[in-house]
């Protein structure tokens, strides 16, 4: 699409004209201008706005305190913001917020081919403050304006996206220009779409991996990004976007914490890309925290899931020809749109909930962030109402800030294999191994666990596949130089379990396979981490589930892993748990005194083994 000027642009061929009424026209202003903004744009964005320059103070900022700068001035001729600003005003009779105006100009800013510059749009905004009135608004107008064929809502929970999608078809169903383009609403649960009678459409999916293809609209609206924990449902999405030629994923959140992986990299690329302002990118490698091969597979062994419900230009789509490049994000195609208190604020800084609350003084007041203050846990504050990160995880089993204080620093070789960066942090003695087994049973771990010079215990997960035939061999293999000295694991109710009962049985087998005090070792764990006596390289299925498994709780207030009911697979921290338990209980007829560390290099002996994910090999041994 080549770009218009205001008044000869027209909807797409085949859109239906929305009705128009002429705009009366803009007294002067004297609110600044952003870089790379013009003077149209103060216009628009602060057209009826209830804030004076005087009065500033007083609202929240419309302006995002992080943003992807524009290539160029931001005009009705370089941005679609425009026209969907006033078809919200004049049609749909929504006047948008000053920062969902900004949003949606900065947002759809063209290039000069008159393409749209991004393909993928990441707001960050505390709660409440209105993003999915901004999502309905861009969402009617690329479908019945612009003349988008599909637009897709999708959330980790289904009842949210379906929440957005009812509010769609009731404004659109109140529209006297509008109600007449629906050809009919698909209400069943978990297909509910909005068709109109040119063939567009609006559905909802839920963003796992097994919509596979599924996910395949122009328009992606990714609700609560937050809460994607694994690339499952990005992996998706970033395949069969490639099928469209027009095709934008509009991802809303408020802030993460680490296990926020896919929106943790995506803001990481954004703040690098313009001069990392508050210094995010100084503390983290935006390649550690990007999808690897194991997301890859995890993706690829499930099936799409689509029940036949795939477009026909993406019916030949196939996941297995995807590679671990298409799941990273170009960040030339990438904007951030970042609304949040800067980093060191007081929490009772007003001008901290200005920043993160771009609502506040029109749909937000000033009391109800006072009270929120008051009230909430600092942290649940920061995150949800000054939009900040936390540098731990909000949950898990353990104490608080104890996984990520005991992680021992590592550096990538050229070869992208893993080392230990001090010397210190190796493991000296014979070691023990545990075992994990995900609850499908798809994916078995291997854990060792032994003592350091300093006295402390290290554990460290060294090996993961799919299937169960390769742990005997792997365990028994010379390559390991005698050191394990014995093999536990979870011995009834757990996948693994089948696992540890057929080595036990097997005569050849010459590792001492051990009964694990359940109980024991979760409390074992628990305590050492605590302590900081316990330590542990990084490791991004491993650190995942201990900073978001769930407990259960057993009668007399004891507790174990919930792997049932955990959001992610904690196949690899049973197998940490165990391997744990093992050094700390298990005592062999004779201790043979300790090994000198192994020298590590690029071709150490676990190399030699075909593991699931270039993060899975030797690190310590």
């Amino acid at each position: 699409m080549a770009a218009r000027s205001p008044s000869s642009r027209k909807p797409r061929p085949g859109a239906e004209p929305a009705r128009r009424a002429r705009r009366k026209p803009l007294g002067p202003t004297s609110w600044a201008t952003p870089v790379g903004c013009s003077q149209k744009y103060v216009d628009v964005v602060h057209d009826g706005d209830k804030a004076t320059p005087e009065t500033a103070a007083k609202f929240g900022s419309a302006e995002p305190r992080i943003c992807t700068p524009p290539l160029t001035n931001l005009t009705p001729e370089t941005s679609l913001g425009f026209d969907v600003i006033e078809f919200a005003d004049e049609v749909l009779g929504i006047q948008l917020l000053p920062w969902q105006r900004v949003a949606l100009i900065r947002m759809l800013e063209l290039n000069s081919d008159g393409d749209l510059r991004f393909r993928t749009v990441v707001i960050l905004v505390a709660r409440q403050n209105g993003k999915s009135t901004l999502a309905q608004v861009l969402t009617i107008w690329l479908l019945c304006v612009w003349g988008w064929p599909l637009i897709l809502g999708t959330a980790q929970d289904l009842d949210v996206a379906e929440a957005l999608w009812e509010e769609v078809v009731e404004i659109v169903d109140d529209n006297d220009d509008l109600r007449d383009m629906v050809d009919k609403v698909v209400k069943v649960n978990g297909k509910k779409s909005l068709n109109l009678t040119n063939g567009r459409r609006y559905k909802v999916k839920a963003a796992n991996r097994r919509a596979g293809r599924g996910l395949s609209g122009n328009l992606v609206l990714l609700d609560e990004l937050r809460e994607h924990q694994t690339w499952d449902a990005w992996g998706a999405i970033t395949k069969t976007t490639m099928a469209r030629a027009e095709a934008l994923i509009l991802a809303l959140s408020n802030a993460g914490d680490v296990t926020s992986r896919v929106l943790r990299y995506l803001r990481l690329l954004a703040h690098k890309a313009i001069g990392d302002p508050d210094g995010i990118n100084a503390a983290a490698e935006e390649d550690k925290l990007g999808p690897t091969q194991f997301d890859l597979d995890s993706l690829k062994s499930f099936d799409d899931g689509t029940d036949g419900d795939v477009d026909e230009d993406l019916e030949d789509l196939d996941l297995d020809e995807l590679d671990v490049d298409e799941l990273e994000q170009d960040e030339e195609t990438l904007c951030l749109l970042e609304w949040s208190a800067t980093p060191g604020r007081d929490r009772r800084d007003r001008e901290g909930w200005r920043q993160a609350n771009p609502s506040i003084g029109y749909t937000i007041s000033w009391r109800t962030v006072a009270a929120a203050c008051k009230t909430d846990p600092e942290w649940i504050f920061r995150t949800e109402v000054l939009c900040q990160w936390n540098d731990g995880a909000t949950s898990g089993p353990f104490e608080p800030g104890s996984w990520e204080s005991t992680t021992i620093k590592t550096q990538r070789l050229d070869d992208g294999s893993e080392i230990i960066v001090s010397p210190d942090d190796r493991i000296v003695s014979p070691v023990m191994a545990g075992i994990g087994q995900s609850t499908n049973g798809s994916l078995v771990y291997i854990a060792l666990a032994g003592w350091r010079a300093d006295g402390d215990a290290q554990v460290e997960v060294v090996a993961g596949r799919y299937g169960t035939d390769w742990v005997e061999e792997w365990l028994s293999s010379p390559d390991r130089k005698g050191r394990i000295q014995a093999v536990t694991g979870q011995r009834a109710g757990a996948p693994e379990s089948s696992i540890l009962k057929k080595l036990k049985a097997d005569r050849g087998f010459r590792l001492d396979v051990v009964d694990m005090d359940l109980v024991g070792a979760h409390h074992e764990a628990y305590e050492q981490l605590r302590r900081r006596t316990v330590w542990h390289p990084p490791l991004q299925q491993l650190d995942l589930a201990a900073q978001t498994a769930e407990r259960k709780t057993l009668s007399g207030g004891a507790w174990v892993i919930d792997h049932v009911h955990s959001p992610i697979d904690v196949a690899a921290l049973k197998a940490w748990i165990a391997a744990l338990w093992a050094l700390k209980n298990y005592e062999p007829e004779a201790t043979p005194p300790p090994q000198e560390p192994l020298a590590l290099t690029a071709t150490d002996v676990f190399d030699h083994y075909d593991t699931l994910t270039d993060d899975l090999g030797s690190i310590g041994f």
